[in-house]
Formats: structure tokens, C-alpha cells, sequence
């Protein structure tokens, strides 16, 4: 059993509106609903339009044609269950309007249109890379509202979704431990995550990246929770676990530059200084993921925690 829960969902994993499979699979459907649909386009760069509150600006599709372009994909319906606003995305090469990207813009939106975001761009980024079947090589072509890749041959592809563990680990009482890439800000400490591989569960995965990555063998790893990561398309699989502070570290695998155990008092001093990417002081003696990441909720829900 977990030690701590979040106090919310993850930013990214908050959105209640309806996926409507039902509607991605019917063709007349999809195209009823194209008139009043609202549009979202994204770029190559995962740049997205925004009015200057930070919502995405939506548009109509008067400037898309009267049927959904073959590159669109279908998000779903917000609104009234069955009789609400069809929600499309499409790529483009570039969003030359006032635009954010996701990490540093998908703070500001509503949850839904935050999970409408995540779910474009995974599967826009899905799309882009699954052009031509794993099978045979050939062609493939959206269908299904950009939800299935199909080659000539009547070969369905789907989306796919990479899974990835991220583990806030610590002693089981005042300390935790956090580490960095070399390629981060000076003092920018977050949770330790990977790929989890074929033929290995979740808690294994757990346990593998702990030691590869700092060098120290975790116990009683438990999950939390988890929330899409559409960088490209990941799903991010949330976890705590305990080590000993004493067991000295060994960044076997080159992807930390350091890691340290913090703690608990001077996490709560970071978390209280700034909760967006890149906002805070600079010189702040520790810096912390923002709040669309998960590593966030993992950090304030260990933090934020009443000690057992």
C-alpha cells in the first residue's frame, strides 16, 4: 500500500470530455458534425495557438475545407453527451500566430482542453512516424478520425503508447531523493523515470532504472497514478519506493549528472516558490519540474505528506 496519494490527478490526466469512439467509427457521423466543429493545429514543434489569457485559441473550419482534412485528427465531443462540439485537431509546419508550447503553456488551460492537447499530440506525433505499415512496408492511410493507419491490404494500425515509469523514491521518513541531467538548469532536480522493456512489470522496471541510474536497489515499489506525456507519446506510470540514504550512489548509465537526497523541509520550500516551468529564481538553492509534469504531483504528494 502506498505511504501518500495525490491531492489531485496529474495536470495532464484531469479531462472528463467524451472520447466518442462511437463517433470516430462512423464516418457520416464525423462529417455531420465537421460544420460546427472547433479546430486546433499544432506544430512540428508542439506549438499550439493561444489568446492572451493562454487559452487555445480554437478556430472554426472555414479555413479547412467542408470535410475534415485527411490529416485531421478526431479528439472527441465536449459538451452535451452525445450533441456536443466535435473537437478536431490538425498539424501544421507552424503556428505563426501568438502560440505556446505544451510544457510551458498547458498550465494555463482548462482541464479538458488540457487533455484535448495531450491527446492531439500524441496522436499527432504517432502519425508522423507511422507512415508506412510495420508488416509489409506499404503505404498507410488515416481512417477512423485519425485513430487507425491502413494499408492497402486492409491492415489496421493503432496509436501507439510508450510506457514509461517515474518514481519519486525516498527513506520512508524525512528525505528524498531527486537527481538531474546535465543538460537541465543549474539546481534543477526532478524524480528518476525510464522505459519500461519487454517482459519486465512495472515494479521491475521500477527497481532496474533506480539502480542503472543512481546505483541503489529500492524496495516496496507501489504505484500512485499515472498521466498521458504526449513528448512524443508516452504514458508516464507514477510510483514511490524506499531506499537507504546510506547506500552511496553510482550513475552507471551516464544519464544523471548528479543526484542527492533532500530534505523534506527543503522540498517544501521549493514547491512553495514557483509551480511553472521556468519562473522561478534561478538561484534558488533547489529547482523543481512544473506543475504539468507528474514528477510535480509525485514531489508535493511525498512532501505535502503527514509523516507515518
Amino acid at each position: 500500500m502506498a505511504t501518500f496519494e495525490f491531492s489531485e490527478p496529474p495536470l495532464l490526466a484531469r479531462a472528463e470530455f467524451d472520447r466518442a469512439d462511437q463517433v470516430r467509427k462512423d464516418p457520416d457521423s464525423l462529417a455531420a458534425g465537421w460544420s460546427g466543429a472547433q479546430v486546433l493545429t499544432v506544430d512540428r514543434n508542439g506549438r499550439f495557438p493561444v489568446r492572451e489569457d493562454g487559452s487555445i485559441a480554437w478556430s472554426g473550419v472555414s479555413g479547412f475545407g467542408s470535410r475534415p482534412p485527411s490529416d485531421a485528427v478526431f479528439l472527441g465531443v465536449t459538451g452535451t453527451t452525445g450533441a456536443g462540439t466535435h473537437r478536431w485537431a490538425v498539424p501544421v509546419d507552424e503556428v505563426t500566430a501568438r502560440s505556446v508550447d505544451a510544457r510551458s503553456g498547458a498550465h494555463l488551460l482548462p482541464n479538458d482542453d488540457a487533455g484535448l492537447l495531450a491527446t492531439a499530440m500524441g496522436l499527432i506525433n504517432w502519425h508522423r512516424s507511422a507512415k508506412y505499415s510495420p508488416v509489409d512496408g506499404s503505404p498507410t492511410e488515416p481512417a477512423q478520425g485519425g485513430w487507425v493507419r491502413r494499408n492497402a491490404s486492409g491492415r489496421d494500425e493503432f496509436p501507439r503508447t510508450d510506457p514509461a515509469v517515474i518514481m519519486v523514491v525516498h527513506d520512508g521518513a524525512d528525505q528524498v531523493l531527486l537527481g538531474r541531467q546535465s543538460v537541465w538548469p543549474d539546481r534543477w532536480f526532478s524524480t528518476l523515470a525510464g522505459f519500461v522493456e519487454p517482459g519486465e512489470s512495472l515494479e521491475q522496471c521500477v527497481q532496474r532504472e533506480v539502480a542503472e541510474e543512481a546505483g541503489i536497489r529500492v524496495s516496496s515499489p507501489n504505484y500512485l497514478g499515472s498521466q498521458p506525456w504526449p513528448f512524443p507519446r508516452s504514458l508516464m506510470l507514477g510510483f514511490e519506493a524506499i531506499a537507504d540514504p546510506a547506500e552511496p550512489l553510482v550513475f552507471h548509465d551516464g544519464e544523471l549528472a548528479d543526484a542527492r537526497w533532500f530534505h523534506r523541509d527543503e522540498v517544501r520550500a521549493a514547491l512553495d516558490r514557483s509551480d511553472d516551468w521556468g519562473t522561478e529564481n534561478p538561484d534558488a538553492p533547489l529547482r523543481l519540474p512544473g506543475s504539468i509534469s507528474i514528477a510535480r504531483s509525485l514531489i508535493d504528494g511525498w512532501a505535502r505528506a503527514p509523516i507515518a
